[in-house]
């Protein structure tokens, strides 16, 4: 199958403006878009949305700093949970079934848009 440079740069795009705006949530967009648009199946599209969102995280989380809006030991104990969770999360990865996989994805988006309402 042949790849598209413009499908994929425009939902990298789309994932770093919601970075940018939000302060996270780019991997929201970047999976579906990479499902759909970029005809990536599910597995890959998580992973390659982590691969994406990290650099996109550090940029903005550096124009935060830069501007004085990011408070670094704040951040810390989530830092320090954040990678445990990545790490068991990665190990735990392979062996979740896709429909679970998309299931917990699902909630995790109905979460996330609820609390935006509430």
């Amino acid at each position: 199958m042949k790849r598209e440079p413009l499908k994929f740069s425009i939902s990298g795009a789309l994932a770093g403006v919601a970075n940018g705006l939000f302060g996270g949530g780019g991997g929201s967009i970047l999976v579906p878009l990479l499902t759909r648009l970029c005809r990536l199946d599910q597995r890959t599209a998580f992973a390659t949305s982590v691969a994406v969102i990290l650099p996109l995280c550090v940029l903005s989380a550096a124009i935060y700093l830069f501007r004085g809006k990011l408070e670094l030991m704040a951040a810390l104990p989530y830092l320090i949970g954040g990678l445990i969770g990545g790490i068991l999360a990665g190990k735990l990865f392979k062996g979740v079934r896709i429909a679970w996989l998309r299931r917990l994805f699902a909630l995790l988006l109905l979460y996330g848009g609820v609390r935006c309402l509430l």
